[in-house]
């Protein structure tokens, strides 16, 4: 054999000669791969760094049988030439037994170098059980996660079953495929919900996100974040892949919070009672409710438990489509109502019935009904303030709509909870407000009839900023015969002023009665009381007397304190301010002089005292406001004298007042 022919070989070729297998050739790949081996030594010498030893026995069982013997892909670590270094490399050998040219016999070696073949497979076994593993655990994470993860077809059709599906919303596979899941979906969301996917889909979107309820398997519906994204092969969408969320308690909390930020706008400077819960009726529907009445208990602080109560509906609020229902009513309600029940135990009445259907209990038979129609559940909530129900919320559901359950009930408690303040607030207010009105009216007395003169008055509180004022009139016959006409005006809008207003009209009438003076005299004489016993008071006022002049006319005397000039229309519509004497209001100025003007009074002339809420506007200079008055009262003086009142009001009270108005009107008989 001549082994020069190995020489361009493209594989590597080793010849051993003898029983100790003496390296006798290598050829240039040989060399290159394995390093330039020492020829003349044994193999066991050349290759001392060879870590398999088992190798070597491979040339001796070659030589002694002559039977040739091939290993595949098998690695050999030793030192090789180059940067790798000591290093794993694969090889595939053929090794027979060979003649050399002398006659001896030896065995030669056939070298492939596999290692990129082998190191591809291996990477492609790894790669393909790290899949399988990763499949494995994707598998037993859908398994066991609280997640529901669902595949779809490129169109969007369920494809793959669920098992978070089929555990949350009890829907079998054959129910749930395709198209089936959006059964699942509440129907009030349904629409939107597959309106938005079948875009999602068409679009081809990069991500689809939303948020529905599904029904549940056990019953009732809870809230679910959807998250879905396209899973794509180059350009194109191969299917989808997503998963829903529970966000049942991150949405109640959401809807908590939202909730209570509209309550807290709508309440916002808001005073009166009825009107903030007015305002927390119309923030209940339609979020929390269908139906929400409000009844307030005005008389609860004297009501004793287990009496008949009444109740002032303020407020009735219902959900688009249902029948209204009259805001403002009063009902009178037995003890065994169920609103008068609630009210004595002051706790949550809560009920859940088919539609329509409720329980005896709450709809007695022959009672008053109450609730509206079609209601399938409802909260009666009492409003307890400083120890007192002050209100009664209702609130109710009807037909197909989820009944009222406890996350309502402790919402409807939190909104009310966080109105306790504002609420106490309002109902102290009212409560002052009652006993303040209640003292006003007691002292507004109807004036006296007088023979041969008209005397008409009026008093109408302020209906807009819906506070108690000072203003009050008086009108009573003297002892010689003549009429004395008083109005006033304390400052303050106050139980205080309401208190201090009573004390200035009575003493005013007892200084009046006590000796025949000078109107200015005597309203000298008051104002030295009010600076005595009411240090920082001040008040407006006129005193006027009303008498016969000697013949079958009558003359005015009168003073004005710091308030509105008295009007004199004349029967002909002639009508003009009296500008005499004007002094300085009650309180004000140390040790002043009030003086006494004297007008006649005209046959059929009417004299107007007023308070000045008739004539006081905001953003309006007061002269406006009189010369509107003054046109008013010439224009509607022909009319009987109450009928002339109205007319006044009706005119000067086109728009909400800022103030109480009170007004007295005297009219002389004309000359025929």
């Amino acid at each position: 054999m001549k082994l020069e022919m190995f020489d361009p070989a493209p594989i590597g070729v080793v010849v051993t000669q003898g029983p100790e297998h003496r390296l006798a050739y290598t050829n240039r790949v040989y060399r290159e791969t394995f390093g330039d081996r020492p020829l003349g030594r044994t193999i066991r010498e050349a290759f001392p760094d060879l870590a398999q030893p088992g190798y070597f026995d491979l040339f001796d069982r070659v030589l002694a049988t002559g039977t040739a013997e091939v290993l595949t892909a098998v690695p050999v670590d030793l030192s090789y030439p180059g940067p790798d270094g000591a290093a794993t490399r694969y090889f595939s050998f053929s090794i027979s037994r060979a003649t050399m040219s002398d006659g001896r016999q030896g065995v030669l070696g056939v070298i492939v170098e596999v290692t990129g073949q082998v190191t591809a497979a291996e990477r492609i076994h790894v790669l393909s059980e790290e899949r399988r593993r990763a499949l494995q655990r994707y598998r037993s994470l859908v398994n066991a996660g609280s997640q529901i993860v669902w595949v779809t077809s490129p169109k969007g059709a369920v494809t793959e079953p669920s098992p978070g599906w089929t555990r949350v919303t009890g829907q079998s596979w054959e129910e749930f495929r395709d198209d089936g899941w959006t059964d699942a979906v509440h129907p009030d969301d349904r629409a939107a919900a597959v309106e938005s996917w079948h875009r999602a889909v068409t679009e081809q979107a990069s991500r689809w996100t939303h948020t529905y309820r599904l029904r549940q398997a056990t019953g009732g519906y809870r809230h679910f974040d959807v998250d879905a994204a396209p899973v794509r092969d180059g350009d194109t969408v191969i299917e989808w892949m997503g998963t829903c969320t529970d966000v049942e308690q991150e949405w109640q909390e959401r809807r908590r919070e939202e909730f209570l930020a509209r309550a807290a706008a709508a309440t916002a400077g808001v005073g009166r009672l009825d009107e903030m819960l007015a305002a927390l009726a119309g923030v209940i529907v339609p979020d929390l409710a269908d139906n929400c009445t409000i009844h307030l208990l005005p008389h609860a602080l004297h009501r004793l438990p287990g009496t008949p109560l009444t109740a002032e509906r303020v407020a009735a609020v219902t959900a688009p489509g249902l029948p209204d229902l009259p805001p403002h009513h009063e009902e009178h309600l037995g003890s065994g109502s169920p609103l008068a029940r609630a009210a004595d135990g002051r706790g949550v009445v809560h009920a859940v019935f088919p539609p329509g259907e409720p329980p005896p209990d709450l709809c007695p038979p022959g009672g008053r009904p109450w609730l509206a129609p079609g209601a399938n559940s409802v909260v009666l909530y009492p409003v307890v303030v400083d120890g007192t129900t002050a209100a009664l919320v209702t609130a109710s559901v009807s037909d197909d709509r989820p009944p009222l359950g406890q996350p309502e009930i402790d919402l409807l408690r939190t909104l009310l909870q966080r109105a306790h303040a504002p609420l106490s607030n309002a109902l102290e207010y009212q409560r002052t407000q009652q006993v303040a009105i209640a003292l006003q009216r007691s002292l507004l007395t109807d004036p006296p009839d007088v023979p041969g003169l008209g005397i008409a008055v009026r008093y109408r509180p302020s209906t807009a900023a819906a506070e108690v004022g000072g203003d009050w009139y008086d009108a009573f016959v003297l002892r010689d015969g003549a009429v004395a006409l008083t109005i006033g005006d304390v400052s303050g809008h106050d139980l205080p002023a309401a208190v201090t207003m009573s004390q200035l009209r009575n003493m005013l009438r007892g200084l009046t009665l006590d000796r025949q003076e000078p109107t200015g005299t005597i309203l000298g004489r008051l104002d030295v009381s009010v600076q005595t016993l009411y240090l920082e008071c001040t008040a407006t006022c006129v005193l006027a007397r009303v008498e016969r002049d000697g013949g079958e006319g009558f003359r005015l005397h009168f003073s004005v304190a710091g308030h509105p000039p008295p009007l004199l229309v004349e029967g002909d519509g002639t009508a003009r301010f009296l500008a005499g004497g004007r002094s300085p209001m009650l309180g004000l100025v140390p040790h002043p002089s009030y003086d006494t003007a004297v007008e006649p009074l005209p046959p059929g002339s009417t004299l107007l005292l007023y308070t000045d809420g008739l004539v006081e506007r905001r953003d309006e200079d007061i002269t406006v406001g009189l010369e509107r008055l003054r046109d008013h009262a010439s224009a509607a003086v022909r009319r009987p004298l109450e009928a002339f009142c109205e007319a006044l009001l009706a005119d000067q009270l086109t728009v909400d007042s800022d103030d109480d108005v009170a007004m007295v009107a005297l009219r002389v008989p004309g000359s025929g």
